[in-house]
């Protein structure tokens, strides 16, 4: 029992030893007599990566140098290992202590080797690469701060602060004082270095001290001296920087010598009285040859405002202040400013800037931001309508084609005139429908020389049909001379009736106001015209004027407005690359001011000729429509022109139609469930390319992507609808031209 409690004990104490040795922050080793390691702790392993997998008990030292070295763990092993290993196989091992020891990848440990009185030896090791780093990092800054110190023509002491002997100085410093022992000996008054020493140490600063100091001949001179305690390898110091005031009162006048000539309106004013001590050239061309600044201030209560704000900040960031200049004129002007104290006074030291054409440059972007901000809205806007145009396309086709088609066949006076009214109502409903398109795409339908009298006289015309008050005149004031705009037609004037309208109705419901000027004039120099349209009505409130171009802003009530209506012609204009804006300088009444480019010597746009349909017999044709009264409405066009006409409602369908039969014309809609227009287009190129000169869109869909890409792609002519017969003859005619001179070809 007592043998087996003393092996308890010692495996106890070994255990003990071996918690004590993994707890060390160091690594530590223990190799025997013979050189063999015996245990280590887990710092140990880790301060010895590179050779990590070889430590365990009974590694002989001797291996671990000449694997180490091998390795290139020791950045001074490497490309001289054998001689790196014998130099310390040869000192054999002895006490060290504190040997440094760096590796090749940068870390640095500190190494303790302890002979043991058993013959075996035990090692240490102390990661010590921060605090290299940082000893390193130290020094290189003491260098550098030293370096720049000597090359600065400052003049600086360091001394300690009991005996005031110097540590160290600047070249200027040992030009101006001479090789003194001690900074005590710079001071003619050995009182003032006491008061300035004791306000010292209560603060720990002094700025801008006076005091009378001696230089290398003993001469005494007047000097600033401004000092910090600072603490330099653990001892209190005093670093001090030294002004001579003979030199700055030279400087001084240099200064200002060079603050009359820089080009900035700057000047010196007493605080209290409003004195000029100083002022620059600009600033006199600016304000005048005044004597005192109150005669700046357009209100001569601000400069009060403006001075008691400044006393309580003790300086001012281009504060805005409305000044009147050299010639009486006001303006705006940012006032930069700040408080000092010269010779004894309180000085105001200020530079001022005319924000005039800064102020404009902001009002200019303030309307652009604001015009982005509207295009963003109409954005959204345009993607309503694309969507509700979209889905009036079809049943709007339906309508204006046998509308149209019934106007040719029926003769009877009665009905024609039924059907007429009907063909007019549809062609309307597919040109808002166009418009709408137009909108969503950000450009108009089509741009051609327009004349802007016609367009004027127009709207005026269809307003004052359908106008109810009677009581409201509309004048027009338009030169002969005006040129023509490149311009949409019937989109203008839309812009222009709503315009008319919306003046109509605002002068109608208050009851102020009883005439509507419109009128236009040439602006060369920037290459637009100007329309504008005036009434002497109610106006628009201030509070709202922001918001008109909105979308669905209105201050109708409920069931007489949409709020849509000047959002439209701000959306239409904008997409001729003009300008709509309101202009409320006068405040009276409302006036829109409409500028577009002019056409100059652009050629109108003159529809071409549609073509005819050459007769012949055996023309065969295909409709695919997933619309089935869209796709028979084209065939029944198709057929009064001779055409035998196969109709289908699916990209499937046609497909096999074209592998059955063999056809001089095919019209495919775009947007199709299953088999669509790029499917269907993907096909002829593969399989039927002879009928790619054949091929045409007939779509509802030009907005989207995928639809835009394929019409691109393809390069296929398009009918886009609503879809006219004589359109859609056009189209057919084209077709059969185009594809006869490539066959002749």
């Amino acid at each position: 029992m007592g043998m087996a409690d003393d092996f308890k004990e010692i495996e106890r104490a070994r255990d003990l030893l071996r918690d004590a040795i993994e707890s060390l922050k160091e690594g530590f080793a223990l190799y025997d007599e013979d050189r063999r390691l015996v245990m280590f702790n887990q710092q140990y392993a880790e301060m010895n990566k590179g050779v990590s997998d070889l430590l365990k008990p009974g590694l002989d030292w001797e291996i671990l140098m000449r694997e180490t070295a091998r390795r290139g763990i020791y950045a001074d092993a490497i490309g001289k290992e054998e001689k790196w290993v014998s130099d310390r196989l040869a000192n054999g091992i002895q006490f060290i202590q504190d040997y440094e020891l760096t590796e090749t990848d940068g870390r640095t440990y500190l190494v303790s080797v302890h002979p043991t009185r058993l013959g075996g030896f035990v090692v240490t090791r102390e990661e010590i690469t921060d605090r290299k780093q940082a000893e390193i990092e130290e020094r290189d800054g003491d260098l550098l701060i030293r370096k720049v110190l000597d090359a600065s023509s400052a003049v600086v002491t360091m001394a300690r602060v009991g005996d005031g002997q110097l540590l160290y100085r600047t070249p200027a410093a040992l030009q101006l004082f001479g090789p003194t022992k001690t900074a005590r000996e710079h001071y003619a008054h050995p009182e003032e270095r006491a008061d300035f020493v004791t306000l010292l140490l209560a603060d720990g600063r002094v700025d801008d001290f006076k005091l009378d100091l001696l230089d290398a001949k003993g001469n005494m001179f007047p000097a600033s001296i401004s000092s910090q305690l600072v603490d330099y390898k653990g001892e209190e110091v005093i670093v001090t920087s030294i002004i001579d005031l003979t030199v700055q009162k030279e400087a001084d006048a240099l200064i200002r010598q060079v603050m009359e000539a820089y080009p900035a309106a700057i000047n010196m004013t007493d605080a209290e009285t409003g004195e000029i001590l100083f002022a620059t050239p600009d600033m006199e061309e600016l304000f005048g040859p005044a004597q005192s600044s109150r005669s700046y201030y357009a209100n001569p209560a601000e400069r009060q405002r403006y001075l008691k704000e400044l006393r309580h900040a003790g300086s001012l960031k281009d504060r805005r202040i409305e000044f009147v200049n050299a010639r009486g004129r006001k303006f705006w002007g940012a006032d930069s400013s700040r408080l000092i104290e010269f010779n004894g006074k309180e000085v105001i030291v200020s530079n001022t800037r005319d924000l005039t054409d800064e102020l404009a440059i902001e009002e200019e972007l303030s309307k652009q931001r604001e015009m982005l901000f509207q295009n963003e809205k109409m954005s959204a806007l345009g993607e309503l309508l694309a969507g509700v145009s979209h889905e009036l396309n079809n049943p709007l086709s339906v309508v204006v084609g046998h509308s149209l088609m019934m106007k040719e066949e029926i003769t009877d006076p009665d009905l024609t005139v039924r059907i007429e009214k009907i063909s007019n109502a549809a062609e309307r409903c597919a040109k808002i429908v166009k418009t709408f398109l137009a909108m969503a795409r950000q450009q108009p339908s089509k741009i051609e020389q327009v004349d802007v009298a016609s367009v004027i006289e127009t709207a005026a015309d269809v307003v004052g049909y359908g106008s109810t008050s009677g009581d409201i005149r509309i004048k027009q004031k338009l030169p002969v001379d005006l040129p023509a705009i490149a311009a949409d037609a019937d989109q203008i004037t839309q812009v222009i009736i709503n315009l008319i309208i919306n003046a109509e109705q605002a002068m109608t419901s208050s009851g102020c106001g009883d005439l509507i000027e419109l009128s236009a004039e040439a602006q060369p120099d920037k290459g637009t015209v100007q329309l504008t349209v005036r009434d002497n009505g109610p106006g628009i409130p201030k509070a709202i004027r922001a918001r008109i171009f909105e979308p669905f802003f209105t201050t109708k009530e409920v069931g007489e407005g949409t709020g849509i209506g000047l959002a439209f012609c701000h959306r239409i204009v904008l997409s001729h690359n003009g300008q709509i804006r309101l202009d409320q300088t006068d405040n009276s009444g409302t006036c829109f001011r409409i500028t577009l480019p002019a056409a100059g010597n652009r050629s109108s746009e003159v529809d071409e000729p549609a073509e005819p349909i050459s007769p012949s017999v055996n023309l065969k044709a295909l409709v695919v429509d997933d619309e089935v009264e869209v796709g028979e409405l084209n065939a029944e066009i198709l057929r009064r022109e001779g055409f035998e006409v196969d109709v289908v409602s699916s990209g499937e369908e046609a497909m096999n139609c074209l592998r059955t039969a063999t056809y001089d014309v095919f019209l495919s809609d775009l947007n199709m469930p299953g088999v669509d227009g790029r499917q269907i287009y993907d096909a002829l190129v593969a399989h039927f390319p002879e009928m790619l000169s054949k091929t045409a869109y007939v779509t509802g869909d030009t907005m989207g992507q995928k639809s835009l890409e394929l019409l691109r792609d393809s390069g296929l002519p398009y009918l886009e609808k609503p879809v006219s017969p004589s359109e859609l003859r056009h189209l057919v005619g084209k077709l059969l031209a185009e594809h006869k001179e490539t066959a002749d070809g």
